[in-house]
């Protein structure tokens, strides 16, 4: 909690190269999408403050690059992360294949306190189109393996990318709140005034 009532949440998007990641995150914070592809160096950054539940969120979007040479910057990027959206493309089974192994480098990575309890939300973009892979039944049986809560969007036509955030956002506020220590007080004893002091004994000058 920051010193003006702010909440501050750390989001990372996960997935292969490719997902959607860049459009799912442009789609949310500006309302925008391209057809034009360019595939994230590192790692991009965004910001959007929302309400949610009555606080005032200022949410921290990291979308990362999924490709293997950039994997080194995990390390510094999921440290203090609240929550991980894991994205694939539906009609990719090799991106759906891929979100295991997102999920355990994540842990591995981040570290996180509590790891069997760290809240995930699995995104099956591009389901506008046709072409399709991946089927909601197979995934939701992975989500519920993984206990991870699921949503199928289209970052192109603007579905459930809203509703996918808002998600993350709440077990991120659920997440902070069970793993924020209470503020340590430190204890002092007062002494009385009134107390006698202790007359000092005659020791012998011999």
């Amino acid at each position: 909690m920051s010193p003006w009532g702010k909440v501050h949440l750390k989001v990372i998007l996960l997935g292969n190269s490719g997902v959607g990641k860049s459009s799912f995150m442009n789609q949310f914070v500006n309302h925008r999408f391209t057809n034009l592809y360019r595939s994230t160096i590192g790692a991009d950054f965004l910001a959007k403050e929302m309400t949610m539940d009555g606080n005032t969120v200022v949410l921290q979007i990291w979308d990362t690059a999924g490709t293997e040479r950039f994997q080194s910057l995990g390390l510094a990027l999921y440290r203090g992360a609240h929550c991980c959206l894991l994205l694939f493309d539906v009609t990719s089974s090799a991106s759906f294949r891929a979100l295991d192994l997102w999920r355990k480098e994540f842990l591995i990575q981040a570290d996180p306190a509590h790891s069997q309890h760290f809240p995930f939300v699995v995104v099956g973009n591009k389901s506008d189109l046709p072409e399709r892979e991946v089927s909601g039944k197979l995934a939701q049986d992975w989500c519920r393996e993984n206990n991870a809560e699921y949503f199928e969007a289209s970052a192109k036509e603007a579905v459930n990318v809203e509703r996918a955030f808002q998600s993350a956002v709440r077990l991120s506020l659920q997440y902070h709140k069970d793993n924020t220590p209470e503020p340590a007080f430190e204890s002092f004893q007062l002494s009385s005034k009134n107390e006698p002091e202790e007359k000092p004994t005659k020791q012998c000058a011999c």
